[in-house]
């Protein structure tokens, strides 16, 4: 278990820890899925992989085909990613990324939060390089048939990075580029996909003392609180 591991273990995800945000969230995802590939999960990859991260987040089924057929109208507005970067506090390097059907609204949101919350709103290119992209699959533990050496011998084509179980199944950590090379082979070796997704994950990170990561974790807290806000990533270490 490496540096993905502990990466994951730390991270605080509040966003997602409200479902209703979370719902709202996978909503967006089932959107920009649909009008890129179609509504049908069985010819579009993309919606495989939201459709399971709807499933492990209890999102009810009726919700789901509900957002499919939203989306599917071609008068629903589509959303775009966006990806903003910039520093809170003492030095911590963060990445944001949105799905916003409004870049001017979510541009002057986010400047506002870094105002509010002493940060620096940053330049395209400004602190990107400072993370790893990333895809991870959850896959179910019962279905593989061999070892877990074996499973990461058989995944050494796709640059898999690390391989480890814990008690909720079997993660997979890879470069961004190789999610639609894994998924297809997971999916063609019958491996239940539980869960999918990408992180940003820092490649060297700062520690603060209590008082200063507070500073920094408002910052943080505000950008959550935006509804174009998907993720926000930071290079702060956690105690």
């Amino acid at each position: 278990m490496g540096r993905a591991f502990e990466f994951r273990k730390a991270r605080k995800m509040k966003r997602w820890s409200a479902m209703a945000k979370t719902f709202t969230r996978i909503g967006k995802d089932i959107v920009m899925a649909v009008k890129e590939g179609g509504p049908n999960p069985e010819s579009n990859a993309r919606l495989r992989a939201v459709m399971q991260n709807a499933k492990a987040a209890n999102m009810p089924k009726e919700n789901v085909e509900r957002a499919i057929k939203k989306a599917s109208d071609k008068n629903t507005a589509n959303y775009k990613e966006v990806l903003f970067e910039g520093y809170a506090a003492h030095g911590i390097a963060l990445l944001i990324e949105t799905a916003t059907d409004n870049n001017n609204r979510t541009v002057a949101n986010v400047r506002a939060a870094f105002n509010k919350c002493d940060g620096t709103f940053g330049t395209s290119g400004s602190v990107v390089f400072m993370f790893d992209h990333t895809c991870n699959f959850r896959v179910n533990t019962d279905d593989l048939k061999m070892d877990l050496e074996e499973f990461e011998l058989e995944l050494i084509d796709f640059e898999v990075e690390e391989v480890f179980e814990d008690e909720d199944g079997i993660l997979i950590y890879a470069p961004f580029e190789q999610f639609g090379a894994i998924q297809k082979y997971l999916e063609e070796n019958n491996l239940e996909i539980l869960s999918s997704g990408f992180e940003r994950i820092p490649t060297t990170i700062k520690k603060l003392n209590e008082e200063e990561q507070l500073e920094v974790e408002k910052l943080i807290d505000r950008l959550d609180e935006e509804d174009d806000v998907q993720n926000v990533y930071h290079s702060m270490e956690l105690n």
